[in-house]
């Protein structure tokens, strides 16, 4: 029963809240009071709160019935992503196990948060109260920030400046601003993967009467040149930080992971001009990180189209995150 929750509320996408939460974490270890059973209470506080927003999403889109939207697109031949809440569709579950499931993950949410509340003071409380409000009302009425074009900047927002300032001020006991300029890198990282997704499902969620930042941007130029942004400019933070001395030269390192970030623009650019992918999605390269297991199947499933950059969205998240992580660790250690 666990797995099978797990598996319905994405587990999959877990890593791009992970990583980042693991990034905080090791950024603040040797700052004067740090804890590590605080740390580890809000990286798993920060999980469960990211299953309970990815359930919470499936729940606001069956009520609103997403998928109906999305197969009449797909019956008209426009590609549209379909795998919406598919434990329902099929009855492996029920509405009601699904409220039960986001009720459980969100009960473990709060409790930890409570707990490192009780250690470093009621005020860490408003960010996690400002991360409850955004992910909730992500798709809830009245507000449904990604039906208004809001949906990538506040999912930024959550996974960057408040996810890694939040677990670092549960790790320490008190506020690092200087965690605040490591997080704009990984919150862009993190709006683009939903950027991405947006970019290339436009017509279903056109369908569904859902406006993404990808549908404000009209112009087909206009949607590659955000993508260029949220690509390429966190790499430029990292590099002007280490160029103006807020970084180590090593963050540099980074650059290693660039390699993604060009494959994955470009595909967005053949997928702008129709081009043929299919080559590119039968077997991908082993560089761009972990995909699926079983990949035939995925192909067979018409979802490799989609699977291949939204996943190699989130290997550029945890790769970008590692290597950071694996330079702090060389320095506390030599």
């Amino acid at each position: 029963m666990i797995k099978h929750w797990l598996s319905n509320a994405r587990y999959a996408s877990l890593m791009q809240s992970l990583m980042p939460a693991m990034l905080a974490v090791v950024l603040s270890i040797g700052a004067n009071g740090f804890c590590w059973w605080t740390a580890v209470l809000a990286i798993i506080g920060v999980l469960a709160a990211h299953l309970t927003s990815n359930l919470l999403d499936d729940y606001f889109d069956y009520k609103a019935d997403m998928l109906k939207d999305r197969e009449q697109v797909v019956r008209r031949g426009i590609k549209a992503y379909t795998a919406k809440y598919p434990y329902l569709t099929d009855g492996s579950a029920s509405v009601n196990q699904l409220r039960l499931a986001i009720g459980i993950f969100a009960l473990i949410a709060v409790v930890c948060g409570l707990a490192v509340a009780i250690h470093c003071g009621w005020q860490i409380l408003i960010i996690a109260a400002m991360a409850g409000f955004i992910g909730f009302f992500y798709s809830a009425p009245p507000i449904k920030f990604c039906y208004w074009g809001m949906g990538e900047f506040v999912t930024g927002l959550i996974f960057g400046p408040l996810l890694m300032m939040g677990v670092n001020w549960a790790a320490t006991g008190s506020l690092h601003w200087d965690m605040l300029y490591i997080s704009i890198p990984i919150g862009m990282l993190v709006m683009n993967i939903l950027y991405t997704h947006s970019m290339i499902d436009l017509e279903g969620d056109a369908a569904s009467d859902k406006t993404t930042l990808a549908r404000l941007m009209h112009y087909s130029w206009a949607k590659l040149l955000m993508s260029f942004i949220l690509n390429f400019v966190p790499y430029a933070i990292i590099v002007i930080g280490v160029l103006l001395g807020f970084l180590d030269w090593k963050c540099l390192f980074v650059l290693i992971v660039l390699p993604r970030s060009i494959w994955l623009f470009w595909s967005l650019i053949k997928f702008q001009q129709g081009a043929d992918f299919s080559a590119e999605m039968e077997h991908p390269r082993k560089w761009l990180g972990p995909m699926l297991p079983n990949w035939e199947n995925v192909r067979k499933s018409g979802l490799d189209w989609f699977l291949i950059r939204w996943l190699t969205c989130r290997n550029i998240v945890s790769g970008f995150c590692l290597v950071i992580i694996v330079v702090k660790l060389i320095i506390l250690i030599f």
